[in-house]
């Protein structure tokens, strides 16, 4: 059995696996929450959406964004079935071991420490729109 840290080094050759970052939204919410809270939360994902033999939405069960947890699953092929039977041998169509869901999640969770290693992403710029003018044609002119 491949160690957490020979996972995580696989995983970073995939062009696809390594264009996931946190961003400062979700960085910022582990710094807020906490490791536990944040493990605990990929506890969570992982029992309710892919711990049962056949999930529903198999493939489309893990959003891309939204959660720092939600992003490691993906980072960490940890998001849908197939990925867990490709990536790290969890067969598919027969529910998931407690221990294969604990190695899905100290996986994820590596994943998110790692990532909490690095600085800060800035936040992202947001644009402000010009008003509009009237729609009426009216000038206010008082």
């Amino acid at each position: 059995m491949p160690t957490i840290d020979e996972i995580l080094s696989q995983l970073s050759r995939s062009t696809f696996r390594q264009r996931f970052c946190l961003g400062r939204v979700e960085y910022d919410y582990c710094l807020n929450k906490g490791e536990a809270v944040v493990r605990q939360h990929a506890s969570d994902f992982i029992q309710q959406r892919l711990s049962a033999a056949i999930p529903a939405n198999d493939g489309k069960q893990t959003p891309m964004r939204g959660h720092p947890v939600f992003i490691a699953q993906h980072a960490t092929a940890t998001c849908c079935r197939g990925c867990l039977s490709q990536w790290h041998g969890i067969p598919q169509n027969q529910p998931m071991t407690a221990e294969q869901q604990a190695l899905a999640v100290e996986v994820i969770s590596a994943w998110i420490h790692r990532q909490m290693q690095k600085p800060a992403l800035p936040p992202k710029k947001t644009i402000k729109k010009k008003a509009k003018p009237d729609a009426s044609g009216q000038l206010d002119l008082l």
